[in-house]
């Protein structure tokens, strides 16, 4: 008799649905895409003021980059949470597909910027319709993937952002010598991912869990508008999101020390490694060799190890919990950040010291997309993700300015970075009081 053969484990991928790879390509194209359009403008402002301001005002650059950065940081923080609550009210996938037109077709329009003015108020819509998009997408995984991979597809979901920025650098290679335009050109470029929402509009599937949820809070709206009174689980679903997430008790904590933790990682990436590829390029240009070449070879050696980072930490928290690994990448972004400008000098070692603070800096990026739909139940889910991601910008958006002032004021950019990141401090001390969630459902109620 033929002994029956005996199966492996399954693989973490093996389990999965076409549904759920399709809702996580669609998520990381829209994110992709997004990482596009921010990096896009990292690398082309320098050129741009240096077209659109007057030659006498050249010298004061480093603080009028780091005002539009803090601009579009302020359309994107009032995009974002609009687009979470929009996103509990009609979909995840209607709000993506609206969100990617907004971005696209905004960024488009900046590239006929004429003067400062046009250019600061075009940059802020594009923040706004970028800000949108992001919500949608994690909560679309989260709500799709299953409990024990959740953290990984979170984390792919995430790296669109690192390879968008990445393919900016790429493209900015080719497009940069192309003359004072090249920026027009490289926001033209960004038009093109309105034909992704083509594919969208048929190729993925509305939320089963949203569904549930929307039909829910139908049914207790009706009852509330009739005027019978509801039962204590079916409160939160008749109040307005946004009022819902501060009303619930057991939220409240919760959100307290996820605002903390996004505000520290927020303000240290606008406020220090967005300033990377830039210090690199001067590096270079204080060396003889072309700055903007050397733009393009920074970013793509940062957000290599940025998607690097935004993979691993989703992947660490499958394995490890989201707690540890979240401390860990707190840590050691705080740790490599001197590192990187004040004790290498170096070109080619600096191109490796950028690569392991953008796997961490950067990476730590994906602890929102892993963490953050694991706190909050489905009726608030999107509008939560959405505030704790999106609110720190109000207040995160003065990081450009002061590390642009420092910079100024230092007349470098090493100190000003180093300053500038002592806010992940803040961060390290917040982790603790989330709750550890891995492998575990989303939540209901709280």
């Amino acid at each position: 008799m033929a002994q029956a053969s005996v199966a492996g484990p399954q693989p973490w991928y093996g389990a999965l649905t076409r549904n759920q790879w399709k809702a996580l390509l669609a998520s990381n194209l829209g994110w992709m895409f997004d990482g596009y359009e921010t990096f896009a403008l990292v690398l082309t402002l320098g050129v741009a003021l240096r077209q659109l301001l007057d030659a006498s005002l050249y010298p004061q650059i480093p603080s009028y980059f780091g005002m539009v950065l803090a601009i579009n940081l302020l359309g994107w923080a009032i995009g974002g949470i609009i687009g979470g609550v929009l996103a509990d009210y009609i979909g995840r996938r209607r709000m993506m597909i609206l969100a990617i037109l907004a971005y696209s077709l905004t960024t488009g329009l900046s590239a006929f910027a004429w003067d400062w003015w046009s250019f600061v108020l075009l940059r802020f819509v594009v923040g706004v319709a970028i800000g949108t998009e992001w919500v949608t997408g994690t909560s679309m995984t989260a709500e799709l993937w299953p409990d024990r991979a959740r953290g990984r597809g979170a984390g792919l979901m995430q790296c669109g952002f690192g390879i968008g920025f990445f393919l900016a650098s790429l493209i900015w290679l080719f497009v940069g010598p192309l003359g004072p335009d090249a920026w027009r050109y490289m926001y033209l470029i960004g038009v093109l991912p309105a034909f992704f929402t083509l594919w969208l509009r048929r190729g993925i599937p509305e939320s089963a869990l949203w569904q549930e949820s929307n039909l829910r809070r139908r049914e207790a709206l009706a009852r509330h508008r009739s005027g019978a009174s509801l039962a204590a689980s079916d409160q939160g679903l008749a109040r307005f999101t946004l009022h819902d997430v501060f009303a619930d008790h057991a939220v409240r904590p919760r959100l307290i020390a996820a605002l903390l933790m996004s505000f520290t990682t927020t303000l240290a990436w606008w406020g220090v490694s967005s300033w990377v590829a830039p210090y690199i390029a001067s590096v270079a240009a204080k060396a003889g060799l072309p700055g903007p070449q050397w733009l393009s070879y920074a970013g793509m050696a940062y957000n290599a190890g940025a998607v690097c980072g935004y993979i691993g930490l989703g992947f660490l928290a499958d394995a490890f919990g989201r707690k540890p690994t979240v401390l860990l990448f707190f840590a050691l972004a705080f740790l490599t950040t001197p590192i990187l400008f004040l004790w290498t000098s170096d070109l080619e070692l600096l191109l490796i010291v950028a690569a392991i603070n953008g796997c961490f800096s950067a990476g730590l990026f994906s602890w929102m997309p892993v963490w953050l739909p694991e706190l909050f139940p489905t009726r608030m889910r999107a509008t939560a993700v959405a505030f704790c991601f999106n609110a720190p910008r109000f207040v995160a958006c003065i990081g450009p300015l002061i590390a642009g002032t420092l910079i100024a004021k230092f007349g470098g950019f090493g100190y000003a970075a180093t300053v500038v990141a002592l806010i992940y401090i803040l961060g390290l001390a917040a982790t603790p009081f989330l709750p550890e969630t891995r492998g575990k459902p989303l939540p209901e109620t709280v």
